[in-house]
């Protein structure tokens, strides 16, 4: 049912909780899993200075990602990009021809203008196929 699963990952604590779930379904699946990483650009195109999206710390974040997968006997592909989360991750979703996207809820939704803002909220009206949140 789920062939492909993509997982957008970041340093945030949902999407630690979350790859438990994503563990789950890959397993029960027998899934491809990709995980993804998106650097987001500034408005003028360059990259943000922020040191958690320098090249090396998306490395290692999407290693140790890689690493508590294999861990488990989970095979998986990684991926980084740039550009806007939300768009991007449908984008490669779209790309990879996923079937499932499962990812962690931020809680920014708790409000009118965060519903707005979130990049959860906006990947769930823009994805290709089901997305799984995980609080």
């Amino acid at each position: 049912m789920f062939k492909t699963v993509l997982f957008p990952v970041d340093n945030s604590r949902e999407t630690k909780e979350a790859a438990e779930v994503v563990a789950e379904v890959v397993k029960h699946h027998n899934s491809r899993l990709i995980l993804l990483s998106v650097v987001e650009e500034t408005e003028e195109g360059e990259m943000s200075e922020d040191k958690m999206n320098s090249p090396e710390m998306v490395a290692k974040l999407l290693q140790n990602a890689q690493t508590v997968f294999s861990q488990q006997g989970i095979q998986s592909e990684v991926m980084e990009r740039k550009g806007k989360p939300a768009f991007t991750i449908c984008d490669v979703a779209d790309e990879i021809e996923a079937n499932l996207i499962i990812m962690g809820c931020r809680g920014l939704g708790l409000t009118e203008e965060g519903l707005n803002e979130s990049v959860t909220n906006r990947v769930i009206n823009l994805a290709p196929c089901p997305v799984l949140i995980i609080p």
